[in-house]
């Protein structure tokens, strides 16, 4: 987070639809917290007293399939990862990708030389093996995504408060060039990786042409001067998480993009529209100082062509990136893939704010698994939907059609680029559950369920709380676990009603007030604060980041992957795998196809005090060197012995 902005209560729902903690307190009254997940118990608060801790690590130990030793909580100024395990910085802020690259001199930044660099942030990662179709996993292509940039940590002499006017043309150019995103050749040689500096590698910033697609393409929303077709954009912003089509290609969610812009937001066409999406014309980051396009008076229509799903390439450095508008347009975090039974592909999102919704996409044609070229705009065509939660345990996906119930002309839609462009208020009009920070949203690959992570909502009201879910302020967050009905063997994604039940509620199960509910046997290591990014091991195991934020310091623990079964005794016992350095976001865990190496992205090292400056980090992770800032790197992790990662 850039400045002391909560971007998590910009443009909160004002929905008067019921929030989702009521939903599950009623839910759970009903039928019971966890219904399908034999031997789980409330280890604190309603239901259960605390186990003694010495009983759950003996049950810890037998009972998870997981092997690691865990890692203590932390925070430290290092990283740390199991006993057995080496965690090697591969790539960081500022290190060459393209060849020929520069080499990092962080006094004298320029765009050029970032442009060919890593760039600042990296979240999510999707490792992609090489030759493309292969499930090789010692060469491959790692996707990497830029989200932000923090320019107090990035130069000398900024503060967050004073940078938007402080930074330099040249500053401002150098942080449009250090978001986007990374294509990097890797390979593993004798258990170890490193980056090729080979031409598959590319850098994606917020100056690269895309093309607009899907319904919004050419709306008179999307034109500009620059771009009187509305076909054409340069670049993306606040990519966060993403996913992976079955063809090959990466999506890329843009999320917080609002605080780019700067204007009278109260003013002009898009004023409504602008508050619903949470921009208030204060960004931090001066770049409207120097581009017209985010002075929201010279270019009001600019914020349209942001907050998209991106579709890459990654084989193909010469690809033009696609915003695919049919995904909908708001602070997406995850653009996850899962087949229907007839081949039709469903893509899960989740909008990231307070009070936002879960979203779903089912593309009209059927995915040619013979045919790449095919699949070039199969993500063009299809309905858009959103969930609904109800009390009885039971998921409704409510079509986002134009001319369908509320998303008619007397409700302003003039067509389905309007719904898709103010999808927000098309999913308030037809009554969506309010959700508490839909985070990444993830299918397994051996049951098809999916899970739903909400990393937390401070706003919830005490009056909202009820017997079965005594969590007002919900500091903690947690994951859901979403049934699909069966269709001829497979799970149905495209089915218009769901099943759903609680997976984890977070926090530390020794704190009654905290309300948290795992497995049976969590050791002290074990517990969790505010689940940000998943990934499913080829066994279906879940593996967890998390985003505590400046809540760091009030939990006392960082920030790191945890681990846990899905089904059987080790269902959601929950083990610390990886701990970050001080400060630092946990985001984007991907494995390779073998899960013998596992690449992590540590995010925003030190950033856990709002006055931290480039001069004065609480950390200088990962070279802790004297002059040199903390640095944004990926890590790779591989198990001593070559074996598959968990055991």
């Amino acid at each position: 987070m850039q400045d002391d902005t909560d971007l998590d209560a910009l443009g909160v729902n004002a929905s008067p639809q019921a929030d989702f903690q009521a939903v599950l307190g009623a839910r759970l009254a009903r039928r019971g917290l966890l219904r399908g997940a034999a031997g789980l118990v409330a280890l604190a608060g309603i239901g259960g007293g605390a186990v003694a801790t010495t009983t759950r690590a003996a049950l810890a130990a037998g009972a998870s399939t997981l092997t690691f030793p865990e890692v203590p909580h932390g925070p430290q100024p290092g990283h740390a990862v199991a006993e057995g395990y080496d965690a090697q910085v591969l790539i960081r802020w500022g290190d060459k990708v393209l060849p020929g690259a520069p080499d990092f001199a962080p006094m004298a930044q320029t765009a050029s030389a970032q442009a060919q660099q890593f760039g600042y942030n990296n979240d999510y990662q999707a490792f992609m093996p090489l030759p493309a179709g292969s499930t090789g996993s010692d060469h491959g292509l790692l996707w990497v995504n830029h989200e932000y940039p923090e320019a107090e940590a990035m130069f000398p002499g900024l503060d967050r408060k004073t940078m938007a006017t402080a930074l330099t043309r040249e500053q401002v150019d150098v942080t449009m060039a250090s978001i986007g995103g990374s294509v990097l050749e890797l390979r593993r040689q004798e258990g170890r990786w490193q980056v090729v500096l080979g031409g598959l590698n590319r850098r994606i910033t917020a100056d690269t042409p895309m093309r607009i697609a899907g319904p919004a393409a050419g709306d008179d929303r999307m034109k500009t001067a620059a771009d009187p077709q509305g076909t054409t954009v340069l670049g993306m912003i606040g990519n966060c998480a993403g996913g992976v089509t079955p063809w090959g290609t990466v999506l890329t969610c843009e999320e917080n993009f609002d605080t780019y812009f700067t204007g009278d937001v109260t003013q002009g066409p898009e004023a409504a529209a602008w508050k619903r999406m949470g921009l208030t014309g204060k960004a931090n980051h001066g770049w409207a100082r120097f581009h017209d396009r985010f002075d929201l008076a010279k270019t009001p229509n600019e914020p349209n062509r942001f907050g998209w799903v991106v579709e890459i390439d990654p084989y193909d450095p010469n690809a033009t990136p696609v915003k695919r508008t049919s995904l909908g347009r708001y602070k997406h975090e995850a653009a996850t893939t899962a087949l229907t039974p007839d081949g039709r592909v469903v893509v899960y999102s989740g909008d990231d704010q307070r009070f936002e919704y879960l979203y779903r996409f089912v593309s009209r044609d059927a995915f040619n698994p013979n045919d790449r070229a095919a699949n070039r705009d199969l993500l063009d065509h299809g309905t858009n939907s959103v969930a609904c939660f109800n009390d009885d345990g039971g998921v409704e996906w409510l079509p986002l059609v134009f001319g369908e119930g509320p998303l008619t002309p007397a409700n302003g839609f003039r067509n389905q680029a309007d719904v898709m462009i103010d999808i927000r208020r098309a999913a308030d009009l037809v009554k969506a559950t309010p959700m508490d920070r839909p985070e990444d949203v993830e299918p397994s690959p051996t049951t098809g369920k999916v899970y739903v992570v909400l990393t937390n909502n401070t706003s919830r009201k005490a009056a909202q709380v009820d017997r079965a879910n005594p969590r007002a302020e919900n500091r903690f967050g947690q994951i859901l676990e979403l049934t699909p009905p069966d269709r001829d063997g497979k799970p149905d994604h495209a089915a218009a009603t769901f099943q759903w039940d609680m997976f984890i509620m977070a926090g530390n199960p020794a704190d009654p007030s905290h309300g948290a509910r795992y497995g049976e046997g969590i050791s002290p290591a074990g517990w969790l604060a505010c689940p940000d990014n998943i990934a499913f091991d080829a066994r279906g195991r879940l593996w967890i980041a998390t985003d505590q934020g400046e809540q760091q310091s009030v939990n006392g623990i960082g920030d790191g992957i945890w681990a846990c079964d899905t089904s059987g005794p080790g269902r959601a016992v929950t083990r610390m795998f990886f701990r970050t350095p001080t400060g630092a976001e946990m985001c984007g865990p991907a494995f390779t196809p073998d899960d013998r190496s596992l690449f992590v992205a540590v995010q925003h090292p030190a950033n856990d005090d709002p006055t931290t400056t480039y001069a004065t980090p609480s950390t200088r992770w990962p070279d802790f060197q004297e002059g040199m800032p903390p640095r944004p790197s990926v890590v790779s992790i591989v198990k001593r012995d070559g074996g598959v990662i968990g055991g």
